[in-house]
């Protein structure tokens, strides 16, 4: 494909992320899209971030876990690039007034105190160069209307970013099982999904392992203090004005989240 048209395809996302108005899907437009022309328009697409004033602080992996994939209609895992502008932490007002058509997902995040540089990175490796880790939410978003959207498209999209919210309990990981840790999401204090870290490509640290080898084939590594969002333990939750999260993950602690948009806000005050 060309790199006229990998630049138009980075540049519809990243207008469509700035006015929040959506687009068709690529797949349907141009069939002929592949995962490597999808991966070069997120890069462009991230590149106009970064050049808006964003910063790249880690990696986010996609669709690892069954409900998310069924969900979406995808059917392999993708990564996406983690920017400033997306992060967020606990207690934090979340406002979805920048957001097209949120979901809320909740994971395990990873904080890094070494580099790593893939292929030949083991889950091992990773828990060895992990600073902490935290429960924390993701809020997902698509650029593509109505989220009709093929693995090609939410590549594309970068991974379906939306933000983030890393919580404040920190944890070790060579000090707690975050594979078989069991996963609490609520929804407005009702149970709305329950997960395991051994959903997520057999284990969180798996995922990451999966993603260092990915990029570092691709000459990308992971840097020492970047977030690493180790993909979905839940189905995707839908969300709206006012609701409050809760996602506990057994033997780390819980992460709060309550969401509203900025015009809520402001009368509220």
């Amino acid at each position: 494909m060309s790199s006229e048209k990998i630049r138009r395809y980075g540049d519809e996302l990243y207008d469509a992320l700035v006015t929040r108005t959506p687009v068709a899907p690529l797949t349907d437009r141009d069939p002929t899209l592949t995962i490597e022309d999808a991966y070069r328009s997120q890069r462009h697409m991230v590149e106009r971030r970064v050049l808006a004033g964003e910063t790249i602080i880690g990696k986010k992996i996609g669709a690892t876990s069954k409900p998310v994939q069924e969900r979406l209609g995808v059917h392999q895992p993708d990564f996406g690039q983690l920017t400033s502008g997306m992060a967020h932490r606990e207690g934090d007002a979340i406002d979805l007034s920048g957001l097209i058509q949120p979901f809320v997902e909740a994971e395990l995040a990873f904080v890094l105190k070494e580099d790593l540089n893939g292929p030949g990175i083991t889950a091992m490796d990773v828990i060895r160069a992990t600073d902490y880790v935290v429960p924390c939410f993701e809020i997902v978003d698509s650029r593509i209307d109505d989220w009709k959207i093929k693995i090609q498209d939410t590549v594309a999209d970068n991974a379906s970013c939306g933000v983030f919210v890393l919580g404040n309990t920190r944890g070790d990981p060579r000090k707690l099982d975050i594979t078989l840790a069991g996963m609490v999401l609520e929804k407005n204090g009702d149970v709305c999904a329950t997960g395991a870290g051994a959903a997520v490509q057999g284990g969180p640290a798996n995922a990451v392992a999966w993603l260092a080898n990915t990029l570092g084939a691709l000459g990308i590594p992971f840097k020492a203090g970047e977030v690493i969002l180790s993909g979905s333990q839940s189905a995707l939750i839908p969300v709206a004005d006012g609701d409050e999260f809760v996602c506990t993950i057994g033997g780390l602690g819980s992460c709060r989240m309550t969401v509203m948009r900025k015009e809520a806000v402001w009368q509220a005050h």
